[in-house]
């Protein structure tokens, strides 16, 4: 046998994660807040770009426009709230060149130019009392020496925000490098502070702590905290009764007594995480048709900076070598980050302008008239990957007639019903809330009678999938919904 060496020329083709479409992937996933936040980031790092700022006068636009004429198409920006966005025919024909530097003049105020001083309520700052500060306000009026002082503070200091102290006393005093039994006892001094409750290792101390705060004669009230915590949990008021030897009523006026105590001692004082929806789509009925307008307020309107323009028009040779091509390869940069915000927002419009098509009937008569759909279904209209609908729909929401939603809201699995069609799995949801709100408390719908309930309206569902469905809702088994009062 001989062994021969041949050359060949093979012709293939792969897809090759270049960085630029690393961030136009990730840019597409991004929310609205996350989008600003790196776009900030670029305007930082990256010399070339700017933000342009809005002009109202119609001369400075004109001169603008004249100065610009000779820029290439690879002199673009991006303004989005540019009225060619809102029309998905012009979005595909861009004109990179009219984002051009303008002149910005602050606008004219129209209250006559008067020297006074209007208050600006959002410089306004509000402090909240915290949780600490309260508790230290008390125990400087509690008359404490300066040692027993310390030692609360350093209590004090460890509660959480909802009141309990669950680090161990012996891990504290490691730390503080202070004997565990002079903590442990100044532990009842702090469950005398307000709120009741405060303090406490657990659930038990916390009740018992405020069972002691009551001007009554709390014995049976401390026993069933004590002795029948599970049994309370599942409201089980004739087994307390029964091993406390004491009349049902007697037992059921104590476990309302127990029902008014906050678990959570510090709740009051928790800081409020409240985080506020910019929707990042509006969709309005204009007549009998409805219009999808892409929310463009508070996104920076880039641009590339005319001063590198014109370091690049100039061609100097020698020593700026090295400086055109770093100018250079941030104007591609720049080039690139603009066109992938243009071709995020165009993919937001067209797969919002996909889900109204598909989904009429909810915008017109609310979520019980949502239908199934996935994302092969708006993939194959608009043209796109499924991988692409659903990253645009990530963190993206909709301002809608019948509220705000997220954009994958709307994408849900089919139920079957006995006529042969299906039901979206949100509208089975909201039927499900429904029978519930609607129960009798003392005699709450168990799942399998809303199991029932449902197949009388021709749906099969079973009844892991109405327990299922109950979790998401966060509504709790019949059990525990029951109310003997």
């Amino acid at each position: 046998m001989s062994m021969q060496l041949k050359t060949s020329l093979k012709l293939s083709q792969n897809l090759r994660m270049t960085p630029q479409l690393q961030q136009a992937i990730k840019l597409l996933q991004l929310s609205r807040v996350e989008l600003e936040n790196e776009v900030r980031k670029e305007l930082v790092e990256n010399p070339v770009l700017e933000e342009a700022q809005e002009t109202l006068e119609s001369d400075d636009k004109t001169k603008t426009k004249d100065e610009t004429k000779s820029l290439n198409a690879e002199d673009m920006s991006f303004e989005p709230s540019d009225s060619s966005q809102q029309d998905p025919q012009k979005q595909d024909e861009f004109d990179w060149e009219n984002y051009v530097d303008q002149q910005y003049k602050p606008p004219q105020s129209g209250t006559g130019g008067g020297n006074e001083e209007i208050m600006n309520y959002e410089n306004i700052i509000s402090s909240e009392q915290t949780l600490y500060d309260y508790l230290m306000w008390q125990v400087g009026l509690s008359g404490f020496n300066e040692e027993e002082y310390a030692l609360m503070n350093i209590l004090v200091s460890y509660v959480e925000d909802d009141g309990y102290l669950k680090t161990p006393i012996e891990e504290i005093a490691a730390s503080e490098e202070i004997e565990a039994q002079e903590l442990e006892e100044m532990v009842p001094f702090l469950h005398e502070l307000d709120p009741p409750g405060v303090g406490a290792r657990d659930l038990k101390e916390c009740l018992l702590v405020q069972a002691k705060h009551l001007e009554e004669d709390t014995h049976d009230l401390v026993n069933i905290i004590n002795n029948h915590l599970k049994e309370l949990e599942k409201k089980n008021y004739r087994g307390i009764a029964k091993e406390m030897n004491i009349d049902l009523e007697d037992v059921i006026e104590l476990c309302k007594i127990i029902y008014s105590m906050d678990p959570k001692p510090g709740r009051s004082f928790m800081q409020k995480d409240t985080q506020f929806i910019t929707p990042d789509v509006y969709v309005y009925k204009v007549g009998d048709e409805y219009v999808v307008s892409l929310n463009e307020d508070g996104l920076p309107k880039l641009r590339v900076s005319n001063l590198y323009k014109s370091i690049l028009n100039k061609g100097t040779k020698g020593s700026a070598d090295k400086t055109q091509e770093y100018i250079q390869d941030k104007l591609k940069s720049a080039i690139w980050l603009i066109k992938s915000i243009h071709q995020r927002q165009r993919t937001i419009y067209k797969v919002t302008e996909s889900i109204v098509k598909h989904q009429t009937e909810f915008f017109e008569k609310g979520a019980a008239h949502i239908k199934p759909m996935i994302l092969r279904d708006i993939a194959n209209d608009i043209g796109m990957h499924e991988s692409t609908v659903s990253r645009v729909t990530t963190n993206k929401y909709v301002h809608t007639p019948q509220g705000i939603f997220e954009l994958k809201y709307f994408f849900n699995s089919g139920i079957s019903k006995s006529d042969g069609d299906s039901l979206a799995s949100e509208s089975v949801k909201l039927k499900i809330k429904n029978l519930i709100s609607d129960e009798d408390p003392k005699n709450p719908l168990s799942d399998q009678k809303i199991v029932d309930l449902l197949k009388k309206e021709g749906i099969k569902i079973a009844r892991r999938t109405v327990a299922k469905y109950r979790d998401v809702l966060k509504i709790l088994p019949s059990s525990k919904r029951k109310k003997y009062f």
